[in-house]
């Protein structure tokens, strides 16, 4: 019989906390903790106050590549890049603090009280598709920010989704009652 060490255990519930209180979905905290899921479940009611949702996480590469998502996804995966590259961060904790930081950067967005265009479930799906080598990311001829693409896609001549905006982007109800077009700042891509 293996013994449980009651600091991993509690380091382990403070994960499944800071993933819960930022979106995580219950097969993410399954795969990213050594918690039961009944004590994760248990959790889950306790900080939310209800259920998890149910259903299946995304599974698609496709959603990565529409105008508006690419945008997030890119400023997200460029964010996760720079800290396990510079910052020494790893793993959950690269995932976490970049979330973190992608909330900070459209902060003006999530201050209207909706829900952010890319939640911590997409990011590690995201990244998950980036350790696989589904996709990853090519420099804009125009601008040189770094967006997401398939890996076998060409990219020599590449224009992002914000250097040639596709003709239909921005016109929807949202756009029609005064929200802004754009929910991050341009300049946070470069």
């Amino acid at each position: 019989m293996t013994k449980k060490s009651v600091i991993t255990e509690a380091n382990e519930i403070k994960i499944a906390i800071e993933l819960i209180n930022l979106g995580a979905r219950l097969q993410l905290l399954e795969t990213q903790t050594s918690l039961s899921r009944e004590r994760l479940l248990k959790l889950y009611k306790e900080i939310k106050g209800s259920s998890p949702p149910k259903g299946m996480l995304p599974f698609s590469t496709d959603w990565f590549l529409t105008w508006q998502p690419n945008i997030h996804a890119s400023l997200f995966i460029n964010i996760h890049k720079y800290l396990i590259d510079h910052a020494g961060a790893s793993g959950v904790m690269a995932l976490t603090k970049a979330y973190k930081l992608y909330l900070e950067q459209i902060q003006p967005h999530a201050n209207s009280g909706k829900e952010p265009v890319f939640s911590l479930t997409r990011a590690w799906t995201l990244v998950r598709f980036f350790d696989s080598k589904l996709l990853t990311t090519a420099c804009c001829v125009k601008c040189g920010g770094k967006f997401i693409v398939h890996t076998l896609d060409l990219r020599d001549n590449y224009v992002c989704g914000l250097c040639h905006i596709p003709s239909r982007a921005g016109k929807t109800k949202k756009t029609k009652e005064g929200e802004s077009m754009f929910a991050i700042p341009i300049t946070s891509l470069t």
